[in-house]
């Protein structure tokens, strides 16, 4: 399994709107991203992180670069981030 995590500054405010934009595209990740696994958000007091799964690294990477993620996720997300998005890939053991 690949993981895919993104890790979002946004302010306590912010943060419903936030998970709206999650909501809004969830099943569309899940529907037409290949090889897409899950998607999780994880609400933590300092920050907020999306951890999608992945069969393989290629189609994470892939994703980034996506319409769905540039225009869309990001689009909608950009202005309630109060810093840029941390995004890294893993491979579970």
């Amino acid at each position: 399994m690949i993981y895919l995590q993104i890790t979002l500054k946004i302010a306590s405010a912010n943060r419903a709107a936030a998970a709206g934009i999650y909501d809004k595209y969830k099943a569309t990740f899940l529907n037409t991203i290949a090889s897409a696994i899950s998607k999780a958000l994880l609400v933590r007091v300092e920050d907020v992180q999306v951890l999608h799964g992945f069969d393989n690294a290629q189609n994470a990477s892939a994703y980034l670069q996506s319409e769905l993620f540039t225009s869309d996720v990001v689009g909608g997300l950009q202005p309630l981030l109060d810093a840029a998005p941390d995004v890294r890939i893993y491979q579970a053991a």
